[in-house]
């Protein structure tokens, strides 16, 4: 019985063991989705900033492409078109067509990141959620282990009182045995007595 018992709290203080190694490897797990969330977010920060940058280059090419096109079409309406002009006009076009294909580039790169932004914060939500079901397994695991100890402490203490009380037999045995030994030998110093 009491072989039994102590084979049953070494069973235990095993599977706490367990328990606390699989704790420990949730919380390197919770760190690394923390230090995952950290740079998630450092990167959105990063991405809007950006995005404003591009935003506000994207304002500014569209008002010089503007203008642009207001002074081809103020040099289109006048009658007298010089070589000069005709000249000025051609290098104004061109610029006018330079500054379209760079504001065309600036508005797919705010597109690439708008879109990057996007997947980033899907990305960061699903962090997030991992990190709240992390927390609550762990949580759930202290729980665990928390019951186990007490268990194993009740284990332990009731362990010691069997072992109190098998020493106590024990004793108990002993003194019994000390006194059937002396009655054994009383009775046959009587019986020889008898028989003188």
């Amino acid at each position: 019985m009491l072989e039994e018992q102590l084979t049953m709290a070494r069973a235990r203080v095993d599977k706490l063991h367990e328990i606390e190694k699989e704790n420990l490897q949730l919380k390197s797990k919770l760190h690394d989705v923390e230090l995952d969330r950290d740079t998630d977010k450092k990167r959105i920060e990063e991405l809007l900033e950006e995005n404003m940058v591009l935003e506000i280059a994207q304002k500014q090419s569209m008002n010089e492409s503007a203008h642009l096109g207001w002074e081809l079409e103020q040099l289109s309406k006048s009658t007298d078109l010089a070589d000069t002009r005709k000249s000025f006009v051609f290098e104004l076009n061109e610029c006018a067509s330079s500054r379209i294909l760079k504001l065309e580039k600036d508005n797919q790169s705010l597109q690439n990141t708008i879109q990057e932004l996007r997947d980033a914060s899907l990305t960061s939500r699903e962090s997030s959620l991992k990190f709240v079901e992390l927390e609550k397994e762990n949580q759930q695991l202290s729980k665990k282990i928390e019951k186990l100890q007490n268990q194993i402490e009740k284990e332990k203490q009731s362990n010691q009182d069997l072992e109190t009380l098998s020493e106590e037999l024990i004793k108990e045995k002993e003194q019994l045995q000390v006194v059937m030994e002396t009655l054994k030998a009383d009775k046959d110093r009587q019986v020889q007595t008898s028989q003188i």
